[in-house]
């Protein structure tokens, strides 16, 4: 290569890196709020997993970066006695009231966007009244019904069993995303023989997934993350505890040993963080999708 080859070079990769920085820049500026609000969100989850990995000497001090990784913690959390109880009381509970909510809700929720029937808006209205009743105000007299009527004070039962009768946000969430679905498939379905039984599993529920998904996660949620409902019931009995609640308890044995306290934050935050990192395309899409039509 010739010297003014070379000299003719240096100015088109001098410019290269000059527009290259233009547009790194230009996407900062445009992506800077973006940026701080992600930074704004993850930091708090950083901050628990680093403590988390920390030794107690070194835990909530200025050096924010752990020495050693102590991954050991973790199995010392995992080994406290009762925390795997806890861990399966919050998958049953978890489990079972995402389930029974979907079973109960989505016929609810087909039956008001679908069927014609008197009284079928005063139905609607009282199902989004009950979403503005704070469970506190009912809280007396359903204790008093399930603790000293049927006897199930102490387990997780009286939170479990009311998701077979509904859940109103359940049903508002999916009865808005059903009214999107267009009336012609279900009208050709029963052409060919379905009925409307029939027609729900077969042509609505496969178009529904992604509402059905939003609707799920929601209710999965609500159930690992609930700390007023085990309170309530389930404290007289440490076999009973859920991780929400039992996470209070591991805190006040363990208030001085920060990084334990972390480590058991985050394993009751991970498998909730893990569900939602699979499964975001379709909460994302049911949520967006929900509520077009009213």
């Amino acid at each position: 290569m010739t010297a003014t080859a070379i000299t003719s070079a240096v100015p088109l990769t001098s410019a290269a890196r000059t527009a290259c920085r233009t547009r790194f820049l230009q996407w900062v500026g445009v992506h800077a709020l973006a940026i701080a609000a992600a930074l704004f969100f993850v930091l708090p989850f950083v901050f628990i997993f680093l403590t988390a990995l920390m030794s107690d000497q070194q835990a909530l001090t200025r050096n924010l970066w752990p020495d050693s990784w102590h991954w050991e913690n973790l199995r010392t959390v995992w080994e406290t006695p009762g925390f795997l109880t806890w861990w399966k009381n919050t998958l049953m509970y978890a489990v079972l009231g995402t389930a029974l909510t979907l079973v109960s809700s989505i016929p609810v929720a087909y039956a008001l966007a679908r069927f014609s029937f008197r009284g079928r808006n005063v139905v609607l209205m009282l199902v989004i009244a009950t979403m503005m009743l704070p469970p506190q105000v009912v809280i007396v007299p359903m204790y008093l019904f399930w603790a000293k009527q049927l006897h199930l004070s102490g387990t997780l039962w009286p939170l479990i069993i009311p998701m077979a009768f509904t859940d109103a946000f359940s049903v508002f969430l999916l009865r808005q995303f059903l009214l999107t679905i267009p009336k012609d498939y279900v009208d050709a379905a029963k052409v060919d023989g379905c009925g409307d039984f029939t027609a729900l599993l077969r042509i609505i529920l496969p178009m529904a997934k992604p509402a059905i998904a939003a609707v799920a996660l929601f209710q999965f949620f609500y159930c690992w993350n609930d700390y007023f409902g085990p309170q309530i019931y389930a404290s007289e009995n440490p076999a009973a505890w859920t991780l929400s609640y039992g996470l209070e308890s591991f805190k006040g044995a363990h208030h001085t040993n920060w990084n334990l306290t972390m480590a058991a934050t985050l394993l009751v935050m991970a498998p909730v963080i893990v569900l939602f990192f699979f499964a975001q395309k379709a909460f994302i899409e049911g949520v967006t999708l929900t509520g077009v039509k009213g």
